[in-house]
């Protein structure tokens, strides 16, 4: 990792983040999904959205996303392409309005991974191996952020969100991510 950037990754460099409160204190990784348009795989809109250049005119479902400022630190493809639009050190635009262990505000203090797909589609191998490559980085260089302390949009905005949903298999995840880390 070299100032804040996966060096296997493609850089992005959306605008849609800022300064975090305390760059030191990262100890939390939440883990998205998204797809657009909703259902949809593949194409530019995602990363459209990241950076700043989404039309709302593209599809009749970007309407209410028209101005919006949303980035995440790192996208998964769903055949493992992994980019990055927003490095570490800094606070990307993922959660919302969010909590977790009593501590509101988890954009300020955590590191977001949005997965290509749905609540309700399986996820790719390829998906799960390069989430659990990266997340094991992250456990190794923040020591704040521990296996445990990895989650669900769902589990920081449990009212709002749902993602990254029932298709996630969070043991197997679990388990590669053991793998990795005992290297």
């Amino acid at each position: 990792m070299t100032e804040g950037w996966l060096a296997h990754s493609k850089q992005r460099h959306s605008p849609h983040a800022d300064e975090r409160p305390d760059a030191t204190d990262i100890s939390l990784l939440v883990v998205h999904g998204i797809s657009l348009p909703a259902g949809q795989f593949g194409g530019p809109f995602i990363d459209d959205l990241f950076m700043g250049k989404l039309n709302p005119q593209a599809h009749a479902d970007f309407a209410p996303l028209a101005g919006l400022r949303v980035s995440a630190h790192c996208l998964i493809r769903r055949d493992g392409e992994l980019l990055q639009y927003v490095p570490f050190h800094r606070r990307a635009w993922h959660a919302g309005r969010s909590h977790y262990c009593g501590r509101k505000r988890c954009n300020d203090f955590s590191i977001g991974i949005e997965l290509e797909g749905t609540d309700h589609t399986p996820y790719t191998e390829q998906q799960y191996q390069v989430l659990a490559e990266v997340a094991a980085q992250l456990v190794q260089y923040y020591p704040a952020l521990t296996a445990q302390r990895i989650v669900g949009h769902q589990h920081i905005a449990p009212v709002r969100k749902t993602d990254p949903g029932p298709a996630f298999d969070w043991a197997y995840f679990r388990q590669l991510l053991d793998q990795h880390l005992v290297r």
